[in-house]
């Protein structure tokens, strides 16, 4: 299996290079090769070191790359996961003291009577490829609908772990704070609650819970620099939202979104509402996003600090500068030829950026 793929790299290799250099745009500052095909839905990946990438495939399996051969390490024991639809293992993050500690954090569909919900574990590779696992919080995210997991996971540097729920096709449970479907949740690294949450002690509400009104978050990530929480989402039929996460705050879904009602094309609540928070930048029409990375990299100096994303409908890479105050202010679209769902993304100590489509080829941007 690992010689037919490094035969089927090769083959890409050549496929590929035609088409960057006869871009039709010559002003795109990037190379792309691929790093390893014949893989699943890869939902997650993150380095485990220079030359080592761990990831998740939505269909339950796991496994770490070697980025120079392409060949891949499967992982052991691993838990049962629900596989239909939108469920899976989802994404995986290393902790930031991950040199220190070991931990792997994942977050994943998990089985129960009937359904499915939404799970954080972590666990350790041991020395056989194993991991050692462990469920951190299984959400109240019931619901008969095999939809709307979410979810991704992100890391502050105080020592916490958030990670989205999406509303699971229930759109009122994303105004309902005693349950956690159409949420971003906050955790210490232990899965215990911190203290400061915003609803702790509220008898109407989950401890957890850091924000709300969430239809389906698909990237999540903490910029180091800035301290900001980022979130991307889609929305119905148009809608798509990128949003600022701040501690307590309502984002509507569904009392309000910029999208439309699948069948009827009539609009989804209002347009805007007191009280509840305006997204940062709004997609019409859907791009479907997934996956969500801040660019911190020296490999390409003029993306410092934007915002990137996959695209799964519109299949492409999606870019969208930032000014100091966090406004959108441009948006640019990358690898729209190859015409493949953009699922999940990360980058390397180097800056070159790593994307995963759905055809199951992980692919590496590097600069000219």
């Amino acid at each position: 299996m690992n010689i037919i793929r490094c035969v089927f790299l090769v083959l890409l290799t050549v496929i590929l290079l035609p088409v960057n250099a006869n871009d039709k745009k010559n002003d795109k500052p990037y190379v792309i090769q691929p790093v390893t095909a014949g893989l699943g839905i890869v939902w997650g990946m993150d380095f485990l070191d220079d030359n080592h990438l761990v990831f998740t495939q939505r269909s339950g399996q796991a496994g770490v790359i070697n980025i120079h051969t392409g060949l891949v390490t499967w992982l052991q024991g691993l838990p049962e996961v629900y596989d239909e639809r939108q469920g899976g293992l989802l994404d995986v993050k290393l902790a930031p003291d991950y040199a220190q500690s070991g931990w792997i954090y994942f977050t994943y569909s998990k089985p129960t009577t009937g359904s499915a919900v939404t799970t954080l574990a972590r666990a350790k590779i041991l020395e056989n490829k194993r991991l050692d696992w462990q469920d951190l919080l299984i959400t109240h995210s019931e619901s008969f609908e095999d939809i709307h997991f979410g979810s991704r996971i992100a890391f502050d540097d105080q020592g916490h772990v958030f990670f989205s729920v999406g509303d699971r096709g229930n759109r009122a449970n994303a105004q309902n704070l005693k349950n956690h479907a159409g949420t971003i949740i906050r955790l210490n690294m232990d899965g215990s609650v911190p203290n400061d949450n915003p609803f702790v002690g509220k008898a109407d509400a989950l401890d957890e819970i850091w924000s709300y009104g969430h239809r389906n978050p698909q990237g999540l990530v903490f910029d180091r620099e800035t301290k900001r929480l980022w979130e991307i989402e889609h929305g119905p039929r148009g809608g798509d939202e990128i949003n600022l996460i701040e501690k307590g705050q309502n984002y509507g879904w569904p009392i309000v979104s910029q999208g439309k009602e699948y069948f009827s094309g009539s609009p989804v609540g209002e347009t805007h509402k007191e009280g509840m928070i305006e997204p940062v930048k709004v997609y019409i029409p859907s791009i479907a996003p997934s996956g969500l990375i801040v660019y911190q990299g020296k490999e390409f100096v003029n993306w410092q600090g934007s915002l990137f994303s996959g695209a799964l409908v519109l299949r492409h890479l999606n870019q969208v500068e930032l000014n100091e105050n966090g406004k959108a202010i441009a948006e640019h679209r990358y690898l729209q030829e190859m015409e493949q769902r953009m699922r999940s993304l990360t980058q390397d100590n180097q800056g070159r950026i790593y994307v995963a489509t759905d055809k199951g080829t992980i692919y590496r941007l590097s600069a000219k």
